[in-house]
């Protein structure tokens, strides 16, 4: 969508259509990042970092935290 229909569209239409297209990327990325915390778990872990407890997800949880921390520097710019 062009600069000049964002700025036409009301402000509650453009953040439910940032809402939806959030829910899209995270769809179409969760599989990779699926993927990537699988690998994760599979190769041997570093060395605990001191004084951080350690956090222990399930898979999907950790792709998700995974896809949700990136997928914000799709709308950067």
């Amino acid at each position: 969508m062009g600069v000049v229909m964002q700025r036409l569209m009301p402000a509650s239409s453009r953040l439910h259509s940032e809402a939806i297209q959030f829910r899209i990327i995270l769809a179409a990325t969760y599989p990779f990042f699926l993927a990537a915390a699988i690998v994760q778990r599979v190769l041997p872990r570093q060395a605990p970092r001191r004084g951080l407890p350690p956090v222990r997800r399930s898979i999907f949880g950790e792709a998700k935290a995974m896809a949700v921390s990136a997928i914000p520097f799709a709308f950067m710019g």
